[in-house]
C-alpha cells in the first residue's frame, strides 16, 4: 500500500516545468482564493454585493453552471460504454474524472454561499436536519452526492484494475455506468426543479427549463472538455484521436440546436403573453425604468452562442480543429453567461415590494470564484496525471509485470 502510495506521490511531483508551472500557479490562486474567504467568513456575505433583495449571485451561478459540466460526462459515457465507439471510449475516463472536479467545485460553492459553514453539517443526511423529503434543496444534495460517489468509484475500480494489469468486470462496471447515466440527467434536472419551484421567482416558472438545463449541459460540458482534452495529448504521451473531438462536436451542435429552441420559446412566451415575469424578462434583455446592467451581457451571450451554433452547424468547420476550438470558446463563454447572470439575478429583479437592486459581483466575489475553479483544476489536474501515468504504464503494479515476465518466459 505504502509502496503504490510513494509511487503515486512521484508521478504528482515529477513533470515538465509546464505542469509544475501550471501546478504552483493554481496554487497561488488557491491561497489568494482561501485568503479572501477567509475575509467574507469574517465580515460575512454584507462583504459581497449580495443584498435581501438579490440574495443569489455570482456562488449560485457557477454552482448552476458546474451542474451543467459534471452532467456532460454522460455524453462520453453513452458512446463508449454502451456503444463501445472506440476513439471516444479510450478518452472516458477524463471525462469521469472531470465530472468528478465540477462537482467537488458545485460542492464547495454551495458551502461558501451559505455565508456560516458551520452550518454544512445540516446536509449531512441522519446528521443534521436535512429535511427530506420535504426539501428540494434536500435531493439536491442527494443526487449531487450520489453522482460524485458513482463518478469516484468507476474511475478507482478502472485505475485500480489498469494499475493491477487486470480486466475490470463487466459485473461490477456495467451497474455502476448505467446508474451514471440517470443520475447525470436528474443532478441538472434537480438543480432546474429548485428554480421552477420557487413561486415568488415567476422568471423561473418556466416548464421548459429542465430540459433547457440538460441541453445546454450538454454544450457547455463538452466544449471544456474538447479544450482540455487537446491541452492533454500536447503536454502528455495520452493519444486522443480527432475522431473523437469531432464526434464530441457533433453531439454538441445537436445539443446546442435544443438549447437555442428552449431560450427561443421561453422568450416568445414571456414576449407576447401577459404575465407577472414580464417585468424580470424585460429587465434581462431591454432594462426597466432605466436600469440595464444586464442587457449588454445577455445579448453577447446570445451573438456569441449563435455564432458557435453556425461553426458547428457547418461540416467543414465542425471538423477542423481550429475552428472547432473558436466554437467551444465561444460557446462556453456565452452559456456561462447566460446561465450565470442571466438567469440567476433577473429571478430577483424587481423585488416583490418592487425594488430594483442591480447586482454585479465585486471583486472579493470574483477573487474567491478563480479560487474555487482554481481548486477544482488541480483536483483535475493531479488525478489526470495519476490516470494518464496508469494508462500508459508508467504507474503499475509490480506484482502484475513480474507476472507478465514469467507469462513470456
Amino acid at each position: 500500500m505504502f509502496n503504490g502510495l510513494g509511487k503515486i506521490l512521484k508521478v504528482l511531483s515529477s513533470g515538465s516545468k509546464a505542469y509544475k508551472l501550471w501546478v504552483a500557479v493554481l496554487f497561488v490562486l488557491i491561497a489568494i482564493g482561501t485568503a479572501l474567504l477567509i475575509k467574507q467568513f469574517d465580515e460575512g456575505l454584507i462583504a459581497t454585493n449580495m443584498r435581501d433583495q438579490v440574495s443569489w449571485g455570482w456562488y449560485i451561478a457557477n454552482f448552476t453552471f458546474l451542474v451543467g459540466v459534471a452532467a456532460a460526462a454522460v455524453v462520453l459515457v453513452v458512446p463508449g460504454y454502451l456503444y463501445h465507439y472506440e476513439p471516444i471510449k479510450e478518452i472516458v475516463i477524463l471525462g469521469e474524472i472531470m465530472a468528478v472536479s465540477a462537482v467537488v467545485m458545485c460542492l464547495v460553492f454551495v458551502t461558501i454561499d451559505m455565508g456560516s459553514p458551520e452550518r454544512f453539517w445540516h446536509l449531512i443526511p441522519l446528521i443534521g436536519i436535512f429535511n427530506f423529503p420535504q426539501s428540494i434543496l434536500a435531493w439536491d444534495v442527494l443526487v449531487l452526492n450520489a453522482y460524485l460517489v458513482l463518478n469516484l468509484s468507476i474511475v478507482s475500480y478502472t485505475l485500480y484494475k489498469l494499475y493491477k494489469g487486470e480486466h475490470y468486470s463487466k459485473k461490477i462496471m456495467m451497474p455502476l455506468i448505467i446508474l451514471s447515466i440517470p443520475a447525470a440527467i436528474n443532478i441538472h434536472t434537480v438543480t432546474a426543479f429548485i428554480y421552477a419551484g420557487i413561486p415568488a421567482r415567476p422568471f423561473w416558472n418556466i416548464d421548459v427549463l429542465a430540459p433547457r438545463f440538460i441541453a445546454s449541459a450538454f454544450c457547455s460540458g463538452p466544449a471544456f472538455m474538447l479544450i482540455i482534452f487537446q491541452i492533454i495529448r500536447k503536454t502528455t504521451p495520452f493519444k486522443i484521436k480527432d475522431e473523437a473531438l469531432f464526434k464530441i462536436g457533433e453531439i454538441m451542435m445537436y445539443a446546442m440546436i435544443l438549447n437555442l429552441f428552449f431560450l427561443f420559446s421561453e422568450t416568445f412566451t414571456a414576449t407576447y403573453l401577459p404575465s407577472n415575469k414580464n417585468a424580470s424578462h424585460e429587465y434581462l434583455w431591454h432594462g426597466l425604468n432605466g436600469y440595464n446592467q444586464l442587457v449588454p451581457w445577455i445579448w453577447s451571450a446570445l451573438v456569441l452562442n449563435l455564432a458557435a451554433f453556425l461553426l458547428l452547424l457547418i461540416p467543414k468547420t465542425r471538423k477542423k480543429l481550429t475552428t472547432l476550438n473558436l466554437a467551444c470558446v465561444l460557446l462556453f463563454v456565452g452559456i456561462y453567461i447566460e446561465k450565470g447572470l442571466g438567469l440567476v439575478v433577473p429571478g430577483y429583479i424587481p423585488s416583490a415590494l418592487g425594488e430594483i437592486y442591480e447586482y454585479f459581483p465585486n471583486t472579493l466575489e470574483i477573487g474567491i470564484s478563480i479560487g474555487v475553479w482554481a481548486f477544482g483544476l488541480l483536483v483535475f489536474t493531479l488525478l489526470s496525471k495519476i490516470a494518464i501515468a496508469v494508462i500508459s504504464g508508467e504507474l503499475r503494479c509490480e506484482c502484475s509485470l513480474e507476472a507478465k515476465c514469467s507469462d513470456n518466459a
